[in-house]
């Protein structure tokens, strides 16, 4: 295994996002942003060669190639417009990974807007296909900047519903309701507790658990037995170093 002082924050985090696609199989890997984008590039490049893997625009590519290179060489296995996409994420067969602006401990994820929705402080991006994708298959959130400001007790707009709004929405509505993981840049999260609260599953090495609990607004479960986050091994640095992200746009979500 490597090192801390070899790998950085924004491999560790790419590592971190890889390992949410660990186990998909033949799963359509859809992340979305640079850092997702890396890490799901990663996965099927290191242990998850059977993985599917759009190019963000239109083709389903069978190869490894950079990000940031539109006219990177592409082994194209399929052509997926955008109307297909819908009927992949209604078969469930997908798995996306989306950037959260505030995120609670019950994963409900906000990308719409910043304070009251009728007359908000920040309109963002809307609920795009949020909704759709909490409904039909696996969701995981990438966080760049773990706050108390993303990390909130209550997210102002429900883009992406947690699980306590899909318990009360009930079955046969909830069946494939899964969030799988959250990545910041302090650690990773999941939901794997009793009633579905959030947990801390690894700090990344250089962060103390102190520091999350202070940049989260709410309590988060898991505080007594915190792992590190692992590191990446020789060959994935060189995959990501070299194949994947060689001119470095995976540095630009850290400050």
């Amino acid at each position: 295994m490597s090192t801390t002082a070899e790998a950085t924050i924004d491999e560790i985090c790419v590592v971190a996002c890889a390992e949410a696609f660990r186990g998909d199989g033949e799963l359509l890997c859809n992340p979305i942003g640079t850092v997702p984008i890396v890490g799901g590039r990663l996965a099927r490049a290191a242990f998850e060669p059977n993985m599917v893997y759009t190019d963000a625009v239109s083709v389903l590519a069978a190869n490894d190639f950079p990000v940031g290179d539109p006219d990177a060489p592409k082994v194209v296995e399929s052509w997926v417009p955008y109307r297909t996409i819908f009927d992949i994420v209604w078969s469930g067969k997908r798995h996306v990974m989306m950037g959260a602006s505030q995120i609670d401990q019950w994963g409900n994820q906000n990308i719409a807007a910043i304070g009251d929705f009728r007359q908000p402080k920040a309109q963002l991006l809307g609920l795009r296909g949020a909704p759709g994708n909490l409904i039909n298959h696996p969701t995981s959130y990438w966080v760049p900047n773990h706050s108390t400001r993303s990390f909130v007790a209550s997210v102002d707009v429900v883009s992406g519903p947690g699980y306590d709004r899909m318990r009360e929405l009930g079955a046969p509505g909830n069946r494939f309701h899964e969030v799988r993981r959250v990545v910041s840049n302090l650690g990773v999260f999941d939901f794997r507790t009793d009633d579905n609260r959030m947990r801390i599953a690894s700090v990344h090495p250089g962060v103390t658990l102190d520091q999350v609990v202070e940049a989260t607004a709410f309590e988060l479960a898991g505080t007594d037995d915190v792992a590190e986050t692992r590191l990446p091994t020789d060959e994935e640095l060189r995959l990501i170093r070299e194949v994947i992200d060689p001119g470095g746009a995976r540095k630009a979500e850290f400050r």
